[in-house]
């Protein structure tokens, strides 16, 4: 590998570490947000609809903008906004003030969603220059990013530091690293060369093999996606712990994520992706069931481990698969993706309502029938008509 393609590499590490100490910022924090508004269930539900709305404005636009202008101007607004939103949570909070709070989680998500997938196009395009398994690693990055800030997190709500000041501060610190993470990705990247029109081309989305990875991917995201919303509440609400451990119990899924990122490509190489893919929906799945069913605080913070391992490599492995199932990467990848965001669009505001009338450990039901889709319909992703890649798991 050469030293550009190199740091271009590292600079996508940094970029994906930085949202992922963001969000767990945030994710620990969440008891001591919402006891501070004063919210419900309900209406954490509703305040959690604004990173979804974003999130999937954010994607929508993200595939044709990168399609025309390339990825780095992509991810530099994606990321300045993703970042600008934590100070916003913060006033937010502090002045309690919902609207506020729901405008802040619109900003991260509509700067990830912008990010996400010229971010994630960037990673495939590093994956075909060096034949390595890069995406699963970038998001493993995310993953270590959220066991950084989950464990920031832990330490500031045992001493009580006020979560306005948590939240502006991280905003603040990001921002250098950013910006220099950002000079590395090279200019004109993921551009089409079929115009404008080339990016919705309707083969593309006729891909029935394509479709499928969606399935797999809303799966999978709603998976991680209901642990990033709800863990702490969960453990707090549903498994009677105090706040301080629900965000210990967040770290440990945060971990099991890093660790299944990372340890992926061995995995990879050996089996393939679907046959990862499935195991993966399965491990989730068996996580998730002992959260809902077993009464027990140290099963269900045990289980969340296997929750962690299993909805580790489903989201990158699944993008992935995508770029390569065929020409057009960018429109590729941005049409699974968006299956990605719709489940963290429907996601938070429902799984809130179904956990405001029936528990949010009942709420989880959903996400585990979804697995279990998942899990069936990854044996006829075997049957995709180009060559899977082999990539080194390094």
């Amino acid at each position: 590998m050469d030293r550009t393609t190199a740091r271009r590499r590292l600079a996508l590490f940094a970029l994906f570490f930085l949202p992922g100490v963001s969000i767990a910022s945030w994710v620990t924090r969440t008891p001591d947000i919402r006891d501070q508004l004063g919210a419900s269930t309900t209406q954490m539900g509703l305040v959690l609809f604004g990173v979804s709305a974003g999130s999937m404005l954010g994607i929508l636009s993200s595939g044709r903008l990168v399609s025309r202008f390339g990825t780095r101007p992509v991810v530099t607004v994606g990321m300045l906004t993703t970042l600008s939103s934590m100070p916003v949570l913060g006033a937010g909070v502090g002045l309690t003030q919902f609207w506020l709070v729901t405008s802040g989680l619109f900003l991260f998500g509509l700067g990830m969603g912008g990010a996400e997938v010229a971010m994630n196009v960037e990673g495939a395009d590093v994956e075909r220059l060096t034949g390595r398994a890069v995406l699963p690693t970038m998001h493993g990055f995310f993953s270590l990013g959220t066991v950084v800030g989950a464990a920031t997190g832990i330490g500031l709500t045992a001493t009580r530091f006020p979560v306005t000041w948590h939240l502006i501060l991280v905003g603040l610190l990001s921002l250098p690293v950013a910006l220099l993470a950002i000079q590395r990705i090279p200019p004109g990247v993921g551009v089409s060369t079929g115009g404008p029109g080339d990016f919705s081309r309707t083969p593309v989305r006729r891909d029935k093999i394509l479709w499928l990875i969606g399935v797999v991917v809303l799966a999978m995201a709603l998976a991680e996606g209901a642990a990033n919303d709800w863990l702490p509440l969960i453990m707090v609400d549903g498994h009677g712990l105090d706040a301080a451990l629900g965000s210990v119990v967040y770290t440990a899924f945060s971990a099991a994520m890093t660790i299944g990122r990372f340890g992926g490509g061995w995995f990879l190489t050996r089996f393939g992706r679907p046959a990862v893919l499935g195991a993966s929906a399965v491990i989730g799945g068996v996580g998730l069931l002992l959260v809902i069913a077993v009464d027990n605080a140290i099963v269900a913070g045990a289980a969340v481990f296997l929750w962690g391992v299993g909805a580790a490599l489903g989201f990158p492995v699944a993008l992935s698969a995508a770029a390569d199932s065929g020409e057009n990467p960018t429109a590729r990848v941005s049409l699974v993706a968006t299956a990605g965001y719709a489940a963290f669009l429907v996601g938070p505001p429902a799984l809130g309502f179904l956990g405001e009338h029936y528990g949010l450990r009942n709420a989880m039901i959903v996400v585990l029938i979804l697995l279990a889709v998942a899990a069936a319909v990854t044996p006829a992703l075997r049957r995709r008509p180009a060559a899977e890649p082999v990539l080194s798991p390094r």
